[in-house]
């Protein structure tokens, strides 16, 4: 079981501050539901509050990290820590009367016990009304923590019985520190915060050279964009065909190369907007002053139009020779 405190101030503090502040004033529940999307937190928020609870010697609301509780928790070998994980499209009443088997044995060990209840909303009615005795009546210390994408989508009986904690989407502005806490770069990690909205997966793409390559050639191709037509259909066919060659690759270039023409639209309005290549920025710079609002705007819809035709399955090579010519013609200096 891993987390990082760091990463967790930054992408989830409210929900961080709370739970510290639960077990500083010793009001610690027996049962809660942590909310939010894959990407947000709820998983390593989860194992150390589960950490913090079980901790021998917690140094400031913080696992000591270093007591035997601890390391095993860590390893996943806490006899007081269980997990109950869906069968197929449910959790099965098989599941949650194994659970209450294994809290029931007297070879726990002394203190708290916790169980963790993952994608908690396929708990069904039976396996449901299975754990509705524990929850109101639990045997000695006993915590729950139910993991959900979607509170409304867990049975009532259940839901009234616990805690919300509720996990914000992680903001760009957060995804962006908390990467570089990963030693991402900045310019980097604010490229990864435009392509997606989990923390998990940006991370993931952050150590993909494939990513590295893809965000290369797209920058690639916008220089040679910004020289003349013959350059742009050079890097198109040395280096982007060859580089995306699967539909969803293609997908991710335009939308790379969409944003290359927004973070110029942005300097242009002297914004002081987060930049998608913030590296390149004095490149964009020179860029905007060469271009017209007008022709910047063409020039996104050209992008745009090529994504929707992507869709329809139109020949790859085609679409980006076409796309060079619309975007030639979308360009003009002022």
């Amino acid at each position: 079981m891993q987390y990082d405190v760091a990463l967790l101030k930054d992408i989830q503090p409210n929900a961080l501050k709370q739970l510290q502040s639960i077990y500083k004033n010793g009001k610690v529940g027996h049962a809660y539901i942590f909310e939010g999307t894959k990407g947000s937190g709820v998983e390593e928020m989860m194992r150390y509050f589960t950490q913090l609870l079980l901790c021998e010697h917690p140094i400031e609301n913080v696992p000591c990290e270093t007591c035997r509780s601890c390391a095993r928790v860590k390893s996943g070998n806490h006899l007081n820590y269980l997990e109950v994980h869906p069968d197929g499209q449910f959790i099965k009443v098989d599941a949650i009367e194994t659970l209450l088997d294994e809290l029931s044995k007297k070879g726990l060990e002394a203190g708290r016990k916790v169980y963790v209840v993952y994608e908690s909303e396929r708990l069904n009615v039976k396996s449901a009304n299975k754990l509705l005795k524990i929850l109101e009546e639990p045997d000695g210390l006993v915590t729950a923590i139910f993991l959900t994408k979607n509170i409304n989508a867990i049975i009532p009986t259940i839901r009234s019985r616990c805690q919300h904690i509720k996990f914000q989407p992680v903001s760009r502005k957060m995804m962006i520190m908390a990467l570089q806490e990963q030693q991402v770069t900045h310019s980097v990690a604010s490229t990864l915060s435009m392509v997606t909205a989990n923390l998990d997966e940006a991370i993931t793409l952050s150590q993909d050279d494939e990513f590295a390559l893809a965000r290369k050639t797209v920058l690639k191709l916008v220089e040679a964009i910004s020289i003349n037509v013959h350059e742009a259909l050079l890097v198109v066919h040395e280096y982007w065909l060859p580089t995306f060659k699967e539909k969803e690759q293609v997908e991710l270039a335009l939308d790379l190369l969409l944003f290359a023409i927004r973070d110029i639209v942005t300097i242009k309005a002297n914004s002081d907007g987060e930049l998608t290549y913030p590296d390149m920025k004095q490149v964009w710079t020179q860029m905007a002053l060469n271009s017209s609002y007008n022709s910047l705007s063409a020039q996104l819809q050209a992008i745009l139009k090529a994504r929707q035709q992507l869709q329809s399955n139109m020949n790859r090579t085609l679409l980006m020779e076409q796309l060079m010519l619309d975007l030639q013609e979308g360009k003009s200096f002022v």
